[in-house]
């Protein structure tokens, strides 16, 4: 099947652009918010509520390992909901995505601990972690498209940017949420219902993001490839992306490798590092991340605004490159126990990191693709990938382990992690279309849309 450009087009409205910028951003807000606070929850209280009888290190390595499951079935879920984004359309394989992820995300709210019913507590959590896991794995590929693909091309890369937003967004709620509730109650109020709340919650913006993404349009690149594509014969999106784009793949796999390692690290190992190995009150990393997400609700669509001016790769080497650096430095500063030092690490280094990489990934990794195995090949580069960032917290817990509690082994992972993408960032190049048949195929379409 031959490749062809986005025909150019009429712009959607303002209304219009919004209301899927808006459906976009929801969807991801979801994402993040539900990834978040079962990140936040598997470092604070997972531990003692389903693996009380395990010593403090071992109940939060598994913790983290209920954390981790969710990302095996994210490549599964990236491929099954891939394929029909880029077959039936990317509108209704979101309203999916949305609605597995958000029930599930819901449903552990309602788990029995470990108390009430032994064994099958983990094991309830573990298998609703793996349907969420399944859900978001084609969630993200979709979400991204949604806006670029109806996005003029000079502004693809700040508009790109607003509904990674919801990252910082979901951060910031999540990690709020557990604040406010370890505020106003008392530690065992907190373990016995209070951990509930910010899942329970999750409710809220299920219903609010459903009803806008059933109101939102089908993209415009997507539309026009469908309506002027040739159909000569019918091939998965899963073999045509590893047939025509196996190096860019592989490429956007290592990118992406940066930007979820050391999110993680920061925030989910980040928070459970300074409430536990330094033995700081939890409302110090919990505030700083708040902080730090506030500050990237600015500085992602600024760094979009940028992007289109620059260039996402430019900007996305910058990301990588800076975590390489602040590799070490950052437990530097986190070991100082300064309250104010600590939180100018978090914010630096979730900022100056994967926030500027996360601002562009999408608008990066879409102009890598041809637009018919778009939604699948940025799935895969990003679930394959999350497999890792989502175990992070795990290794670095067994690295800070073996390290007999010294961080400076999951420093060199973080460093060596972040360099291996700086090459790959640098060896990226955009995927080159057949432009004389695309023009052949523009002039037909044209014809018949005028006459």
């Amino acid at each position: 099947m031959s490749e062809i450009l986005p025909v150019p087009q009429e712009e959607l409205s303002r209304k219009a652009m919004r209301r899927v910028v808006l459906g976009s951003f929801a969807g991801a807000l979801m994402e993040w918010y539900d990834f978040f606070i079962f990140g936040t929850a598997a470092g604070l209280i997972f531990a003692p509520l389903f693996f009380p009888d395990s010593e403090p290190f071992i109940g939060l390595i598994a913790a983290f390992a209920t954390f981790g499951v969710g990302f095996l079935t994210r490549p599964l879920g990236g491929i099954v909901f891939g394929h029909f984004g880029d077959k039936v359309g990317r509108k209704i394989t979101l309203i999916w995505t949305l609605g597995i992820v958000g029930s599930t995300t819901f449903l552990i709210g309602f788990i029995p601990t470990y108390q009430d019913i032994g064994i099958w507590a983990p094991v309830i959590l573990m298998i609703l972690r793996l349907i969420q896991g399944f859900g978001l794995g084609g969630e993200y590929g979709g979400a991204a498209l949604m806006t670029i693909e109806s996005a003029p091309q000079e502004k693809r890369g700040f508009l790109g940017s607003l509904p990674q937003t919801a990252a910082s967004v979901g951060i910031m709620l999540a990690t709020g949420v557990f604040a406010l509730c370890n505020y106003f109650l008392t530690q065992d109020q907190f373990l016995s219902w209070g951990w509930r709340i910010p899942f329970w919650l999750s409710a809220v913006m299920l219903v609010v993001g459903m009803f806008i993404r059933l109101h939102t349009e089908e993209t415009l690149d997507y539309k026009t490839q469908k309506m002027v594509a040739p159909r000569e014969k019918i091939v998965p999106p899963l073999i045509e992306l590893f047939q025509k784009h196996p190096r860019n793949t592989l490429l956007a796999f290592g990118a992406r490798l940066a930007e979820s390692v050391s999110s993680n690290i920061i925030n989910a190992f980040g928070i459970v590092y300074i409430s536990s190995q330094l033995a700081l009150s939890r409302d110090i990393p919990l505030t700083g991340m708040l902080i730090a997400s506030a500050i990237g609700m600015v500085c992602c669509p600024l760094t979009g605004w940028i992007s289109d001016r620059i260039g996402q790769k430019r900007v996305y080497l910058f990301g990588a490159g800076f975590c390489v650096f602040f590799a070490f430095p950052f437990f530097l500063l986190l070991g100082t126990e300064s309250k104010l030092i600590i939180w100018s690490a978090m914010i630096l280094g979730y900022n100056l990191g994967p926030t500027i990489m996360f601002s562009v990934q999408p608008t990066l990794f879409t102009s890598m693709f041809g637009t018919h195995v778009r939604y699948t090949g940025l799935s895969f580069a990003y679930q394959f990938s999350a497999i890792l960032g989502g175990m992070s917290p795990l290794i670095a817990s067994s690295l800070l382990a073996l390290g007999d509690g010294k961080p400076w082994y999951v420093a060199f992972f973080l460093f060596i992690i972040s360099g291996l993408s700086f090459i790959c960032v640098w060896l990226i190049e955009p995927y080159s279309h057949n432009k004389k048949d695309t023009r052949k195929k523009f002039t037909s379409y044209r014809y018949s849309r005028e006459h």
